[in-house]
């Protein structure tokens, strides 16, 4: 499912592309045969990814951004558009982390979690919707998290927002269900990515090891895990698929 040419190219728009799970996602949507607009806040990844699907013979381009600022994102959008045409595909990838304890958050980190988990999610969706609504067809994938279903301690902004993320995604679904635009979101277990490793190196959780000692697969999931799942979500065959939460966590959380 999802493998192979779709029955019409879409233009596909992947937020936190640079690295990890959006890396992966990008390369999937474009061996898919989308074109796909690179967006990261990193440039010097939006860069290398997209001369990766290049290079494997898809089409991309390179979007630096920051998804918490609506003017960027809005421009973001219409380099997209000025490159390939409207967005059928959105998937939203970007993210932050962050090990505190709660009463050691201060209100810049928790704004600024909240800023770019979910109201990023919110600025990408607002902007390029009207293009789904007018092409009567849209797939809008969102990145949550597995904890936002278990809880996780010492990330109560993280957790916060990745939960909003989720129910943003239900109510969205219910309100584009009549303009042939389908919402998931896929909340990810515990995923090999650079951004998993960073607080592992830096102490603030478990080894790898004693991660995958736990792992019900025994083993950590791939990006490649999560680029299949969105793959299909964003499908001519998941038409029938909306609001849901497809879960890619290896039995973790049942």
């Amino acid at each position: 499912m999802g493998e192979g040419r779709p029955d019409t190219a879409r233009v596909a728009v992947v937020t936190g592309g640079g690295s990890g799970m959006g890396r992966a996602i990008c390369r999937r949507l474009a061996a898919a045969g989308h074109a796909v607009a690179v967006l990261d806040i990193d440039a010097d990844a939006t860069e290398r990814v997209a001369k990766e699907v290049e290079a494997d013979g898809g089409r991309a381009i390179p979007v630096p951004v920051d998804v918490s600022d609506r003017a960027a994102v809005d421009a973001a959008m219409d380099e997209a558009r000025g490159a390939f045409g409207p967005v059928g595909i959105l998937v939203t990838s970007a993210g932050i982390e962050g090990f505190v304890s709660f009463l050691d958050i201060s209100v810049e980190a928790w704004e600024r979690m909240l800023a770019v988990n979910l109201t990023g999610t919110f600025h990408c969706v607002q902007s390029v919707v009207p293009d789904m609504i007018d092409a009567g067809w849209g797939r809008i994938v969102t990145i949550s998290s597995s904890s936002a279903q278990s809880g996780t301690k010492r990330m109560s902004h993280y957790v916060a927002s990745k939960g909003g993320v989720i129910a943003f995604t239900k109510a969205l679904a219910l309100d584009l269900a009549s303009k042939g635009i389908t919402v998931n979101t896929i909340p990810p277990g515990a995923i090999d990515t650079p951004m998993m490793r960073r607080p592992v190196e830096s102490g603030a959780m478990a080894s790898m090891d004693q991660v995958v000692a736990l792992a019900p697969l025994g083993r950590l999931g791939t990006p490649e895990d999560i680029a299949a799942a969105c793959a299909f979500l964003c499908s001519e065959e998941a038409g029938y698929i909306t609001g849901q939460q497809i879960n890619v966590n290896g039995a973790w959380y049942l």
